[in-house]
């Protein structure tokens, strides 16, 4: 099974479809706004039974499951055509997350830009985002930083054989 083509979530014609994809379903996430192709979306986490620790703090790797793919997917809908992928995703907890989450993803319309003229220049980029997840009150819980891969369909890495560097002949 292609996995990048389910991931784009083709069927997810409404913004409350991402719902349905499974991973997302033990989450109960519910999406709180989702404009201009994904450029713009926020999304709740909830804080439940399902994804509170023994501190009574939500689990960081329920904040992973849904950071990570967020910019992969958005990305996906903006520049279509090529394979998409998280391809390094870092957290930073700054506060525990006590309340319900509200994760918020923007893509700069700088950084769109700057994208796609490497897309026209290289045929692929390698773009990083941030965003946050953000308590009740609105101060920032989590920062995150998700870097995504974005390659020409069918894309296949260059063979590195000799990682260490050429060869070199010692007489």
């Amino acid at each position: 099974m292609n996995w990048f083509k389910f991931l784009k979530l083709p069927w997810a014609r409404k913004r409350r479809d991402i719902t349905l994809f499974p991973p997302f379903w033990l989450l109960d996430i519910k999406i709180l706004e989702a404009r201009e192709d994904w450029r713009h979306v926020e999304i709740q986490l909830p804080l439940s039974f399902f994804n509170r620790h023994g501190g009574g703090a939500m689990f960081g790797g329920a904040q992973a499951c849904l950071a990570d793919p967020i910019p992969a997917l958005a990305c996906a809908r903006i520049f279509p055509g090529y394979a998409v992928w998280t391809r390094d995703l870092s957290l930073d907890f700054q506060a525990p997350g006590s309340t319900n989450l509200t994760l918020r993803f923007d893509m700069d319309p700088t950084q769109e830009a700057q994208i796609r003229t490497e897309l026209d220049r290289r045929g692929r980029a390698t773009p990083t985002f941030e965003l946050g997840f953000y308590l009740a009150d609105g101060s920032c819980c989590t920062k995150i930083r998700n870097t995504v891969a974005i390659r020409p369909n069918g894309y296949k890495k260059p063979n590195q054989s000799n990682a260490s560097g050429p060869a070199i002949n010692v007489k």
